[in-house]
C-alpha cells in the first residue's frame, strides 16, 4: 500500500507534540509533592516498569543518576527472584505502567507496601491498582496514540519519557546542581572532555 511518508511523519509528530501539550497543562500538586519526595529522599530513586514502559525507565534512571540523584532500574520479572533486595527502606520508588495493571509490577508493589516505601506512579490511569497504592499519581495519559493503529506505545511512551526529564531536571535546579558536579558525573567522551579541567587532558614535561 502506497502512503503518503511525508504526511504521515508530520501525523506522528503533530499527535506526539499534543500529547506534550497535554501533559504539561495537567501538571499540578502532585508534580511537586513527587519532586519534593525525590528531593528528600535519603537512598535511591528506583525506577521500574516493563515493555515500552522498562526501556522508558531506564532512560529515568540515567538521567536521574547523571543529574546529581542516585536511581537505578529494577526490572520488575527479576525483582520476585530476589532483586527486591536493592529497594531500601530509604529509598523512592517511580513505577511506571500506562494501564496501571501491569501483572508484573505486583510483587514489587505489594513489597513496597510492605514495608512502606513511598511510590510514585506514573500511569494514564488515575482509578488503576498501581495509582491506588501510590503516595502520588503523576497523569501521563493521552487521547490516542501516534500509532495509525492507536496501539503500538508512541504518544503515551513519548509523555512517560517527557514527564521523567522533567522530574528530573526539576529536581535537578531544586539541589543546585552545578556544572562542576555534571562534569564529574561525565569524564568520557566528547561531553567529558567539554566539561574537564584543562589538567586533566593537558600533556606535561617533554
Amino acid at each position: 500500500m502506497k502512503i503518503d511518508v511525508l504526511a504521515r511523519a508530520r501525523e506522528v509528530l503533530k499527535i506526539e507534540a499534543q500529547a506534550l501539550e497535554d501533559v504539561k497543562n495537567r501538571l499540578d500538586e502532585n508534580f511537586v509533592k513527587a519532586v519534593e519526595m525525590i528531593e528528600n529522599c535519603q537512598g535511591k530513586v528506583i525506577v521500574t516498569g516493563i515493555g515500552k514502559s522498562g526501556h522508558i525507565a531506564r532512560k529515568i534512571a540515567s538521567t536521574m543518576s547523571s543529574t546529581g540523584t542516585p536511581a537505578l532500574f529494577v526490572h520488575p520479572a527479576e525483582s520476585s527472584h530476589g532483586d527486591l533486595g536493592v529497594i531500601g527502606t530509604h529509598d523512592v520508588v517511580i513505577a511506571i505502567s500506562y494501564s496501571g495493571e501491569s501483572p508484573e509490577l505486583k510483587s514489587i508493589l505489594t513489597y513496597l507496601t510492605r514495608k512502606k516505601i513511598p511510590l510514585i506512579a506514573m500511569t494514564g490511569s488515575l482509578q488503576s491498582s498501581l495509582s491506588n497504592v501510590a503516595a502520588v499519581t503523576l497523569d501521563i495519559s493521552v487521547n490516542k496514540e501516534a500509532c495509525p493503529l492507536d496501539l503500538a506505545p508512541t504518544a503515551s511512551s513519548t509523555a512517560t519519557l517527557a514527564m521523567g526529564d522533567a522530574l528530573a531536571m526539576a529536581v535537578m535546579e531544586s539541589k543546585g546542581f552545578s556544572v562542576e558536579q555534571f562534569a564529574e558525573n561525565h569524564p568520557g567522551g566528547k561531553l567529558g572532555f567539554k566539561l574537564s579541567r584543562v589538567k586533566e587532558n593537558m600533556h606535561t614535561g617533554n
